[in-house]
């Protein structure tokens, strides 16, 4: 629905004039109308305003009108109704790592699950164990312990999908000492159950394991939530997460499981993006698009673009990313998955100030380009950023440009003939 947001054209008295309107609406519903029947009045007053500001509708209509929580909640509905989206869409955290799916949010959703079997279950058996050792409670314990085991799942997602790209931001202690603490739990959690499973009365020595388990366990989710990934989240970019979120599925998820994908939002695409031929003037995929300087088929375009030795990738005014050549040694990798991203969630936290650094510097007119060089392998990687303007000066987007160079700087002398 970013498409939609426009906050700072709307103003106090307009904001007033649609609260007004959704109040009555929730007085028509009250007195019995049907979603189909208030649905065109609810479009007019939400309008273009943004989720927030819907919630924030909603928040006053609770607190300032004193409307009861349920009928906020069937005004919520109607929202729901009309832009096809869910209840947990409207009231999605702007937060990414807050959504469902996101594996931030997977991993906190599994930790309240394992809080839940140890500090209730675990801890519950562990203590009737000390005073009464029968079969019964040994059974019970069993079962905690095979549930438990399940946590090699939320051990192995996190060594083996976050731990690499931390280790690809250079963070390499961390995550091998939090991994050597996970195999010490995960043998624990055996151990305990290869001696209950064989008890041979020695309930104090048990007793001792199972507290230390619980110890370590509920210690881990603290590391996990408090520092691992915070940091992670201070790392990764989104694009990551997204990769991490898709591979999940492969090793399976502890004891719980995310109900939905995570969908990054994205910008719309730009207005008559998707007007068809015979009305976009050639602007379709099957036609073509006519320059200053010559006319070319949107196919000739795109596989001249994709046959240039370098890599292009181009952000808008508003700095979404919009396009990307995609030839066949792209020297930085990209998918297509950022399409419709602003570029500072296509970088590391840690470097989106130097982003938004050039940007401001671009769009106050201060530079028109900027240039970087690197050396990767046998490869000297020269990247430029060049503001694109237009005919009046007026800024449009922002241009990477990457080339291996290593090639061009070893010539020397000349070359006036034919390759054989």
């Amino acid at each position: 629905m970013s498409e939609l947001i426009n906050n700072r054209e709307v103003d106090i008295p307009e904001q007033t004039r649609r609260q007004a309107m959704l109040r009555e609406i929730i007085k028509e519903l009250h007195a019995g109308k049907s979603v189909e029947e208030v649905k065109a009045r609810f479009e007019e007053a939400v309008g273009d305003v943004t989720v927030e500001e819907i919630s924030a509708m909603e928040h006053s209509l609770m607190t300032e009108e004193g409307i009861p929580v349920e009928e906020v909640q069937r005004l919520c509905s109607v929202h729901t109704a009309i832009f096809k989206g869910s209840i947990e869409q409207i009231h999605r955290s702007s937060k990414p790592e807050e959504q469902p799916g996101h594996p931030v949010h997977t991993f906190k959703l599994e930790n309240r699950e394992i809080e839940r079997l140890v500090n209730f279950r675990l801890e519950l058996h562990a203590d009737k164990f000390k005073k009464n050792d029968s079969d019964e409670i040994i059974f019970k314990l069993l079962e905690d312990l095979s549930l438990l085991l399940d946590l090699d799942k939320h051990y192995s997602r996190k060594e083996n999908l976050l731990f690499p790209y931390l280790e690809k931001y250079g963070i390499y202690g961390p995550t091998k000492v939090m991994w050597g603490v996970d195999d010490g739990i995960r043998n624990m959690i055996k151990e305990a159950k290869k001696a209950l499973s064989a008890y041979k009365g020695d309930r104090g020595q048990i007793t001792a394991a199972l507290e230390e388990i619980i110890k370590e366990v509920n210690e881990m989710i603290f590391k996990e939530e408090n520092i691992l990934l915070p940091m992670a989240l201070d790392k990764l970019t989104e694009d990551e997460w997204v990769k991490i979120a898709r591979e999940s599925d492969e090793i399976g998820f502890c004891l719980t499981a995310p109900d939905q994908e995570w969908i990054p939002e994205r910008a719309a695409e730009p207005e008559g993006a998707d007007v068809p031929a015979e009305e976009g003037e050639g602007l379709s995929p099957q036609g073509f698009i006519r320059f200053e300087t010559g006319l070319l088929s949107l196919h000739q375009l795109e596989t001249l673009m994709n046959h240039l030795p370098v890599d292009l990738t181009f952000i808008d005014e508003n700095d979404v990313v919009r396009y990307f050549s995609h030839g066949k040694e792209r020297i930085f990798a990209r998918t297509k998955a950022v399409i419709g991203r602003t570029v500072q969630n296509c970088h590391p936290p840690q470097s989106v100030h130097v982003v938004e650094k050039l940007l401001a510097d671009f769009k106050a007119g201060v530079k028109d380009a900027e240039d970087f060089w690197i050396n990767i392998k046998d490869k000297f990687i020269y990247i430029r950023y060049f503001a694109v303007r237009d005919a009046d000066g007026r800024y449009m987007g922002t241009l990477e440009f990457t080339q291996n160079i290593a090639p061009i700087r070893a010539l020397e002398g000349q070359k006036r003939i034919l390759s054989e």
